[in-house]
């Protein structure tokens, strides 16, 4: 059984930068982020596997950086140029398998979850 541990996040205005950041008790292939908004449906933001293929969500593709540490098992997202609608509890992710189960909503590991809060 993989831990996943999130830290970071906060509050920022809109416009601003915010990063998290989560670290892996075991070995992934693939990482990634989750993002929900109250009264949204959880959605699949970035993923990256272990030799670095990162994709994007449309919705924040060219504004967020994800990246890993495959040494320290360790997954970060940058997140610029942050929008109200970006606002919400940011989940790390993980499978052993490929990136396409965290894309269809079924990550074999999950993180608790840390709050980003954008102001407009």
């Amino acid at each position: 059984q993989v831990q996943l541990v999130e830290s970071g996040g906060g509050s920022v205005q809109a416009g601003g930068s915010l990063s998290v950041s989560c670290v892996a008790t075991g070995y992934t292939y693939c990482m990634g982020w989750f993002r929900q908004a109250p009264g949204e449906e959880r959605e699949c933001v970035a993923t990256i596997d272990r030799s670095g293929d990162t994709t994007y969500a449309d919705s924040v593709q060219g504004r967020f950086t994800i990246s890993r540490d495959n040494v320290k098992n360790t997954l970060s997202l940058q997140m610029d140029s942050l929008k109200s609608e970006d606002s919400g509890v940011y989940y790390c992710a993980a499978d052993p398998g490929i990136c396409a189960q965290l894309w269809r909503g079924v990550p074999r590991y999950e993180g608790q979850g840390t709050q980003v809060t954008v102001s407009s």
